[in-house]
């Protein structure tokens, strides 16, 4: 029974490597490196791997890297992980040239980006520059490993569902061949912008130097590691629940999203990595229940009322920032039927059971720097 944070991550770290229980094995003895290991998916990107170590002979163990800018600091999860042998930290802001010193990584997950609306607004030039001047020195670094005798066997690209705009209603559920509606211009465009141009540098460099380089569409994932603090609508509402106030919603409640619980869509950026074809883009998500975020605010809500006896109610505002929800879409919802193909990309934590285990993991994790 899941009743702690401590619970929550067991459970889910145990659910990323049974799902993964044929790829994990092809990284055996590697290096590997993950940018913006400090962050949110590297939450679970990191731990699954360290996890997926105990269990294995000391020389089959993957040894892996982490480079982060810590801007705010390595996180306590993080630190906790320091003494782990096979973990080394580095502070790097891969805005910059990579280190001199650079080891032979087998392995690298490109995750290195401001990805919070909120935070990426108030940043948009840093974001675009992790996007693509941090991506084009790890993809120069790719190069330069082929020329030697230790090529890179697989490298991962960080994309966004974003990528696809605001679809028309005809295009959704949205399949990866969608060409998408984005604005060049608006404030929501130097993260999209970049992603897209991030996707364009890595097709054309597996095309011209055969390099194994595939790229992740991610549709609103959730869960662990995902700050409190970090300005997302989950978080968000969960902040003021445990706060013992109002849920404030900053919209009408109409948007509608399909949310992927973390530990599902981390099985499936590994599995991008390990069994992707190069050059391919691949969408990770849910295709279903597509709900409104007063539907959303709803369960938050009733799970408050459940586990900390939460006495609150749903209040609707408008933001005071007059580009809250400029180029914001208004449904977002995927086609993973490449995946499911290809990879064998299977989740399958419901979102009723992904918002329990994501609340209990906040109730754990109640306080955090912004993010």
């Amino acid at each position: 029974m899941i009743t702690t944070a401590d619970d929550v991550i067991r459970a889910d770290l145990d659910h990323i490597c049974a799902k993964l229980e044929t790829e994990f094995p092809l990284m055996r003895g590697s290096q590997f490196l993950i940018t913006g290991g400090a962050g949110f998916l590297g939450y679970y990107l990191v731990q699954a791997v360290l996890h997926w170590n105990h269990s294995q002979v000391e020389s089959d163990r993957v040894k892996l890297t982490v480079y982060d800018n810590y801007s705010r600091g390595v996180p306590e999860w993080l630190t906790a992980l320091d003494s782990d042998p096979c973990l080394t930290l580095v502070k790097h802001d891969v805005t910059n040239p990579l280190p001199e010193d650079m080891p032979a990584f087998d392995y690298i997950i490109h995750g290195a980006c401001i990805a919070s609306p909120t935070y990426y607004r108030q940043c948009p030039i840093e974001t675009m520059d992790a996007n693509v001047n941090g991506l084009r020195y790890l993809l120069d670094y790719c190069v330069q490993r082929k020329a030697s005798s230790s090529p890179v066997r697989a490298f991962l690209f960080y994309s966004t569902s974003e990528i696809y705009g605001d679809p028309t209603p005809e295009d959704i559920p949205t399949p990866e061949t969608y060409r998408g509606n984005v604005s060049c211009t608006g404030p929501r465009a130097c993260y999209d912008e970049s992603k897209r141009y991030g996707e364009t540098l890595c097709v054309n460099f597996a095309d011209q130097h055969e390099l194994p380089i595939k790229v992740a569409r991610p549709f609103n994932n959730y869960g662990p590691g995902l700050k409190i603090s970090d300005r997302r609508v989950l978080p968000d509402f969960v902040r003021d629940v445990l706060a013992g106030r109002d849920i404030v919603m900053l919209s009408d409640g109409s948007p509608k999203r399909t949310f992927c619980y973390s530990a599902d869509a981390v099985a499936g950026y590994y599995k991008i990595l390990l069994r992707g074809r190069p050059g391919e883009a691949y969408n990770i998500g849910v295709p279903e229940p597509e709900i409104s975020m007063a539907d959303l605010a709803d369960r938050v809500v009733a799970l408050g009322q459940e586990l900390c006896g939460y006495q609150g109610r749903v209040v609707k505002k408008v933001s005071e920032d007059s580009d809250y929800l400029v180029d914001n879409p208004n449904r977002r919802c995927p086609i993973i039927d490449k995946a499911r193909a290809e990879l064998a990309y299977d989740p399958s934590i419901d979102i009723d059971e992904g918002l329990r285990r994501s609340f209990i993991w906040y109730q754990g994790n109640s306080e955090a720097e912004d993010a």
